[in-house]
């Protein structure tokens, strides 16, 4: 699965991306919009401000709230000249302050002679450190794609995957029409959250859009309306669609658990063999049905191995019985002679 490593990105993209979120208003500094921010963190520079620029968190957005103008006011000119030319020095990549504070005469000259970006927003600190963090947050989160479809499958994130031509768009096509919702058709892009949750969506080029092999492209929304697309959408489990032989071994009790690994992460993971007459959409439909119970704590094939279980021990302890106690996976193993007759048949 190809990754994309994010070094920084620029102050115009971030302000661009989240003018309007984040409510903000470019005071000065524009040629300094090029500048990098490095780290998908929020730092308010209280300790900064009073000389103390050991750990400084300089290739963060630095924040300026109430407290940190207050302070401002207690400096003269010349040491706010000499803590911003510091700052600026250090490769901060912006200021922003909070409240609609105005910047103050020496942090505005600063600015302006050494190309520093200045905004202000009408948000309180904490909501702007909070929204902003999330912001950026998604900006660093670790991505890649997969070549894919993903569905929000009644609230379950299922992306499906498969050799090229095994029915993935067909299959989500049938789930389509029972009314689930496309995220993004045959390649899924896919971003690590808060180090925890990976969320899919599509390139913004074919977003809502579907290939379907003798039909062509199609319009998902115009078809079956704007419910049936998802922008986003976490994953939850992952099918993957196989060609069908004579020789294939399938799960029967779905005690095993198997997982796919997408950006260190592990997700659930089922194979499904296509063959004709199979309803695979179904499959996967009830399949999904089955995580959203695990989620709650509910295991059907746990269940029923611990009632079979508690079953045939009651029964070997009545008097007179003797049975060895067997599993659901021990009980649908395959008689060794019946393999046989199977492999040398008369």
């Amino acid at each position: 699965m190809p990754t994309k490593a994010i070094n920084g990105i620029t102050v115009a993209h971030f302000y661009e991306t989240y003018q309007d979120k984040l409510q903000l208003e470019l005071v000065t500094g524009e040629d300094g919009l090029h500048r990098l921010i490095k780290e998908g963190s929020i730092n308010r520079p209280s300790l900064a401000l009073t000389g103390f620029f050991k750990y400084f968190a300089n290739k963060r957005i630095q924040v300026l709230g109430a407290a940190e103008m207050t302070f401002l006011k207690t400096l003269s000119q010349k040491e706010q000249v000499q803590i911003f030319n510091e700052m600026v020095k250090r490769g901060i990549p912006c200021l922003v302050l909070t409240r609609n504070y105005h910047p103050t005469h020496p942090m505005l000259a600063v600015a302006q002679e050494l190309h520093l970006p200045i905004f202000r927003t009408t948000m309180i600190t904490m909501n702007f450190v909070n929204a902003a963090t999330l912001c950026i947050d998604n900006e660093f989160a670790p991505s890649g794609t997969e070549h894919a479809t993903m569905l929000d499958v009644r609230g379950i994130g299922v992306m499906i995957r498969g050799d090229s031509g095994i029915g993935k768009s067909e299959c989500a096509l049938a789930l389509i029409v029972r009314g689930h919702s496309l995220v993004a058709d045959d390649l899924t892009v896919i971003r690590l959250v808060d180090e925890r949750e990976l969320i899919a969506n599509s390139r913004d080029l074919n977003r809502g859009y579907m290939e379907c092999r003798g039909i062509g492209i199609i319009n998902i929304a115009e078809i079956f309306g704007v419910n049936s697309i998802r922008i986003e959408k976490r994953i939850d489990m992952v099918v993957t669609l196989k060609e069908w032989t004579p020789d294939v071994i399938e799960e029967r009790t779905g005690l095993e658990e198997n997982f796919y690994e997408i950006l260190g992460r592990n997700l659930p993971h089922i194979e499904f063999y296509v063959r004709p007459g199979r309803d695979i959409a179904r499959l996967i439909e009830v399949a999904a049905m089955v995580q959203a119970l695990k989620k709650i704590g509910h295991d059907p094939a746990k269940e029923f191995n611990d009632r079979l279980i508690a079953h045939m021990e009651a029964q070997s302890a009545q008097p007179g019985t003797k049975h060895k106690v067997l599993s659901a996976q021990e009980l649908i193993k395959p008689d060794p002679s019946e393999l046989e007759e199977l492999e040398n048949p008369s």
